[in-house]
């Protein structure tokens, strides 16, 4: 599969037969984008699902990420068959970076070339970052070149819309990829997402995912729920006025889920 589809199988924090179920229920609701990461520790259930599905390599997109432990020369490229190889495949479609290195205890510039040797190797065909912040973004198109960092994934709802980065991610180049669409649930308890979506008996995972579409943003949610599963997949039911788009932007609070010590300073 040649580009990311827009919607994908988020597995953060599901783990051994929970990420497995999540994604076969995925792939049997007819999701083609898997998203996971060394850190989950849930490559290897991912692949068994996957594998067990039977579906064509060529026919789904496969993304994972390097941890900044594997930041070192020496690691990095060996995490890479690791994963491979949990995964049960011989490339993935997307690598990325899953954090900017803490406190830059690894030059931007060491683990950079290492993922564009990852490219170059034939274990990825595209390569990415995940929560780079603007400066982040700029630097590392500088490092690597224009248009080969093919999105920056990023944490991105209703309540915390990230606009500064999108914006800059776009202007680089970038695709913007949303984690985190429903805020841990957040999203359901949202009134005007509700009133929203009544207009067409749509749930406000729906109407957030219609959203994230009307923007130009990929999304990766996550759900145990075979149901829930199958809804955010038929989220294309939901058509939005700008009105609905309008209410939807004034959500924005800055509200951020996901701020690890170690994580940069954000924008």
């Amino acid at each position: 599969m040649q580009d990311m589809p827009q919607l994908g199988i988020g597995t953060f924090r599901l783990e051994d037969n929970t990420a497995y179920k999540s994604v076969t229920d995925g792939l049997k609701a007819g999701f083609r984008h898997i998203d996971t990461a060394q850190i989950y520790g849930n490559e290897e259930y991912v692949g068994d699902a996957i594998k067990a599905f039977g579906i064509e390599r060529e026919d789904f997109f496969l993304t994972t990420k390097v941890w900044f432990d594997h930041f070192g020369n020496d690691s990095f490229i060996e995490s890479v068959h690791e994963s491979l190889a949990k995964l049960k495949v011989d490339h993935v479609d997307l690598l990325l970076i899953h954090w900017p290195s803490p406190d830059d205890k690894v030059p931007m510039e060491q683990y950079l070339n290492s993922l564009a040797q990852a490219k170059k190797d034939g274990l990825t065909r595209h390569i990415g970052v995940s929560n780079f912040t603007i400066e982040q973004m700029e630097k590392a198109v500088e490092i690597l070149g224009e248009g080969e960092i093919y999105t920056n994934q990023i944490e991105l709802h209703p309540f915390m819309q990230n606009r500064k980065v999108a914006e800059r991610a776009e202007e680089l180049g970038m695709k913007v990829t949303a984690y985190m669409p429903f805020a841990v649930g957040k999203v359901m308890k949202s009134e005007t997402l509700q009133s929203i979506g009544q207009k067409s008996d749509a749930s406000p995972a729906q109407v957030t995912l219609a959203w994230m579409k009307a923007k130009g943003y990929y999304t990766i949610p996550s759900s145990t729920n075979p149901d829930h599963i199958q809804d955010n997949y038929e989220f294309e039911k939901v058509s939005l006025s700008a009105d609905d788009i309008a209410l939807i932007d004034d959500l924005d609070n800055g509200e951020r889920i996901v701020d690890p010590d170690f994580g940069p300073e954000w924008d």
